[in-house]
């Protein structure tokens, strides 16, 4: 069974190694240049507090810290989370 909780934004973190160009011609080396994220997000269930990340593809949006979002976890073990 699933339930649904309100987690935190506690980091973000940009993959500077893996860059994704967006233009076919660049006049400098970032020009054009987007990044995927790595997001960090507490969630607390039953008093126990998790952390669950994920990675964001380029050029999707980023959420800021301290912003909410919906997570969803397994009942039996709060553990195994989604982040919506």
């Amino acid at each position: 069974m699933t339930k649904e909780t309100n987690g935190t934004v506690v980091s973000v973190a940009r993959q500077w190694w893996l860059k994704v160009n967006t233009k076919p011609v660049r006049i400098g080396a970032l020009d054009g240049a987007t990044f995927p994220h790595i997001i960090r997000v507490a969630y607390t269930v039953d008093g126990q507090e998790y952390q669950k990340r994920k990675w964001i593809p380029a050029g999707q949006y980023v959420p800021l810290v301290g912003s909410g979002i919906k997570v969803t976890y397994c009942a039996e073990n709060p553990k195994k989370a989604k982040i919506m």
